[in-house]
């Protein structure tokens, strides 16, 4: 018996749910599922104890753990195996070293606080305990080591859906791996990769959404946001960590029945914040002013430079800027 299953049995009832009929369910003591009650309650959820009625939950304030995540998800595998951390260094790290000692596809590392973030290009960011999303999702994909760039792009179509649906706000994909509100950056994805020359060991997507941040030091304010300063309040992360797997399961199928991005393209070009605007394209060694057309079936930015030419991106050699601004 797990409090995951107790909690996913209170959270699904309207009302009171006596201890008996747990203890039937379960086939434990009435003890044992004291025992359970209690740790839940010690993890802060407010759980009510009647006498001849049962128990029930009562609120389900901002909590992650093991159980309350589990209890959330319902995709067939996407997040289907937790590793939850109070603290860990960085949670692709974990993941990478969960791939490593052979950890089934779906395996999500999840952790509340993390010392270590990593972003692109080996830069690190503060990550705060009690208020944001930090996960990395493990993957073992038969595909050729040169189309997992494109899985970036299918995390990052997943996590903008899932924060509209969750939210309301008018999340929208940078490309290739930032999402963004109000011309802010709300969230980023790091994939990473072990790699044979023709073979895919695992694959590691991690995600860092900014939740309940209330602010930001002065020097990214004017760069970054959070759900919380987009909406004016807070939201619970689990169902927002269940919702992107949810997705990320349905456009993955969708990606793997093509092997590329010709059955999202669409979908991804309609949240994509640099369609049809000016971006700088950041080369090495190389930079020039295009107008943006979306992406191709390969992830590609499909761009026209000021002397007519068109050119095809690719998100492992550049960085897109917004002419004005972040975005």
């Amino acid at each position: 018996m797990k409090k995951t299953e107790i909690l996913s049995m209170l959270r699904e009832s309207e009302g009171y749910v006596s201890g008996q009929q747990i203890c039937e369910k379960f086939h434990v003591s009435r003890t044992a599922v004291w025992k359970v009650i209690e740790q839940l309650k010690e993890e802060g959820y407010q759980i009510e104890a009647v006498r001849n009625r049962g128990y029930r939950l009562s609120e389900s304030p901002d909590i992650l753990s093991q159980a309350e995540i589990e209890s959330r998800i319902s995709t067939e595998w996407a997040g289907r195996n937790v590793s939850y951390f109070r603290e860990t260094d960085s949670t692709n790290t974990q993941a990478k070293r969960l791939g490593e000692e052979g950890a089934p596809a779906g395996t999500l590392a999840v952790a509340d606080r993390q010392m270590a973030g990593k972003g692109r290009r080996g830069r690190s960011w503060d990550s705060p305990p009690g208020r944001d999303i930090y996960m990395s999702l493990l993957l073992r994909p038969d595909i050729r080591p040169s189309d997992a760039p494109m899985l970036t792009l299918v995390m990052a179509q997943s996590v903008a859906e899932a924060i509209r649906e969750k939210t309301g706000i008018d999340a929208r994909i940078k490309w290739p791996n930032d999402i963004v509100a109000g011309g802010k950056k709300l969230c980023g994805i790091l994939t990473e990769m072990s790699a044979e020359m023709d073979y895919i060991n695992y694959i590691v997507i991690g995600v860092g959404i900014n939740v309940n941040q209330p602010s930001f030091p002065e020097d990214i304010a004017d760069r970054a946001t959070s759900l919380m300063l987009e909406a004016g309040r807070s939201f619970l992360r689990g169902p927002l960590i269940a919702a992107v797997m949810e997705r990320f399961e349905d456009n993955y199928s969708r990606f793997l029945g093509t092997n590329d991005l010709s059955g999202m393209r669409e979908a991804y070009n309609e949240l994509l914040v640099n369609v049809g605007e000016q971006v700088r394209v950041l080369e090495p060694g190389h930079e020039y002013n295009a107008l943006s057309f979306g992406i191709n079936d390969r992830g590609e930015l499909l761009v026209r430079k000021e002397d007519g030419s068109r050119e095809a991106v690719f998100a492992g050699e550049v960085s897109v800027r917004g002419i004005y601004g972040y975005v």
